[in-house]
């Protein structure tokens, strides 16, 4: 027994009744009845998120297991273009989320349920090119239904980058972004257009593999993304109304940012937070501020404060460093790089020349 609690059982009681109820048989009945109580809560348990979550999960690590997922056979381990209308009817729960260890651009021809990448649900339409980057995770959100999927898709390990130019120019095609909520909506020449591209792809991938194998695999995936570049700025320039709402509620919020406590609570405005406030991802927004403006998100909140600074600067009690830290800045010092960066001078010199 601990000393502590030998100080409350002065006549040995307690020793004696602990005692006691070990040996009795109703003690050891109770603890077994308890016993088998938990037991019972774990397998209903490991049942419940057994049900409610691995059963509504794929996770696909290689191409070969996309492939056999969708009855097709591997020709080559990390690049295939799959043909849904071979797969078999897909029987989902009402919310599925895959997580897909590569590249993957869909061509749906039939809408399987509401797409949700990220935090966001794709603008998403039967003939429409959808965008998953490697490592993410698209929901699908579907009635419970069973229903024969339709359209075709490529998919790239980003193994297959591995030497070529296009391992770093990937992360310039911003339709993979995470957060990507815009899918790419084609006119009918267009669709033909990506899927000549894809008919190249596999008509290499039928090949016997030798040395030229990669580069022309690559070239024309290439060519594939470039045209999806193309039809994306084709987009933005269709969408010219809905995006001059965008500009427009950009700089109401932009010019709302500076007359609030926004710079003293979250400091210097973010591309990412006014992207958050559009509902859009970071990337698609500064694609579409640079289509609109001419200037990428940055460069176009960057001379938002500048303008801001100098009409500050000839208040007659202005002083430099509350300027800074009432735009957000958290070091006079960065405000004065920045500014002399944009006009040529210091805020100092650019005062005394006025």
């Amino acid at each position: 027994m601990p000393k502590w609690l030998s100080i409350f059982d002065t006549e040995g009681l307690f020793s004696k009744m602990l005692f006691y109820l070990l040996k009795t048989s109703v003690f050891w009945h109770i603890f077994a009845m308890v016993k088998n109580v938990l037991d019972r809560c774990e397998k209903i348990y490991n049942f419940v998120l057994k049900f409610l979550v691995m059963s509504d999960f794929y996770h696909f690590d290689t191409i070969a297991s996309y492939n056999q997922f969708n009855n097709h056979e591997t020709l080559h381990p990390l690049i295939s273009i799959v043909d849904f209308s071979k797969a078999n009817p897909r029987s989902w729960q009402k919310s599925v989320k895959i997580n897909y260890g590569f590249y993957a651009i869909f061509l749906k021809e039939v809408k399987c349920g509401d797409l949700k990448y990220g935090c966001q649900y794709y603008d998403y339409q039967e003939g429409t090119l959808v965008f998953v980057g490697s490592g993410q995770v698209l929901n699908i959100e579907t009635d419970g239904k069973i229903y024969q999927p339709k359209g075709y898709a490529v998919i790239f390990h980003p193994d297959l980058l591995i030497g070529t130019s296009l391992a770093k120019g990937i992360q310039d095609y911003h339709f993979f972004g995470y957060q990507a909520n815009e899918a790419l909506h084609m006119s009918e020449k267009e669709r033909q257009v990506i899927l000549d591209c894809f008919a190249k792809i596999k008509l290499e991938l039928q090949q016997a593999i030798d040395r030229h194998s990669k580069k022309l695999i690559v070239s024309n995936l290439e060519l594939l993304l470039n045209y999806c570049t193309r039809f994306y700025e084709r987009q933005f320039t269709t969408r010219e109304t809905v995006n001059k709402g965008i500009i427009e509620r950009f700089e109401k919020t932009l010019n709302a940012y500076f007359l609030s406590d926004a710079t003293h609570e979250i400091g210097l405005p973010s591309v990412a937070y006014f992207a958050e406030q559009m509902h859009l991802s970071p990337n698609y927004f500064g694609d579409l501020i640079k289509k609109e403006t001419g200037k990428s998100a940055k460069e176009y909140i960057q001379t938002k404060i500048i303008e801001i600074a100098k009409n500050k600067m000839f208040a007659p009690d202005a002083n430099i460093n509350d300027i800074a830290f009432g735009l957000g800045f958290k070091y006079p010092q960065h405000f004065t790089r920045m500014f002399k960066k944009e006009t040529g001078y210091t805020p100092t010199a650019f005062r005394a020349m006025s």
